[in-house]
């Protein structure tokens, strides 16, 4: 099961998404600098405690590792909405509340997702709207990509979160 990762993690996370390939420390302390004073040996260990968790995987680079993201932003957000669905005595009306706590913009996003999920009706002519994020100008498409590697993805339920 997923945990929500804690606030520092995330931060460092986001820049590790963001940037969408193996990066340093010294390079994830440089950017965590302009918003917030932190040590060196903060951001080690927090890239340490992520690598344990399973959310990156590390490689050496001398003495130091390069770090990179062993899943998506997306999947991480689809695992954390799966787990607390999962939760739900009721899950069509833990649905229900969902839906209602959504803007239009949102219940498009998800009406669109569900096509693409469900791929074209037999009969279909037309394509299936795999690009309308795209076509629309949405830049943070990446967002709501399915990841490529399915719904085992995420880290942590593969591994067996220990809650570390």
């Amino acid at each position: 099961m997923p945990r929500p990762l804690g606030e520092l993690e995330d931060a460092v996370m986001t820049r590790v998404w963001k940037w969408n390939r193996p990066v340093t420390v010294r390079e994830v302390l440089e950017d965590l600098q302009q918003e917030r004073s932190i040590a060196y040996t903060t951001v080690m260990t927090v890239l340490d405690n992520l690598h344990q968790k399973g959310w990156v995987r590390r490689e050496a680079e001398g003495r130091a590792y390069r770090y990179e993201a062993v899943s998506t932003r997306a999947a991480y957000a689809a695992a954390l909405m799966n787990d607390a669905w999962s939760q739900s005595d009721n899950p069509a009306a833990a649905l229900v509340a969902f839906f209602g706590m959504m803007s239009e913009e949102q219940r498009q996003a998800l009406r669109d997702a569900v096509r693409i999920a469900q791929g074209p009706d037999p009969g279909e002519t037309t394509a299936a709207p795999a690009d309308t994020a795209a076509e629309s100008g949405d830049e943070s498409s990446d967002e709501t990509a399915a990841p490529a590697d399915g719904p085992d993805e995420n880290p942590a339920s593969a591994q067996g979160d220990t809650g570390r």
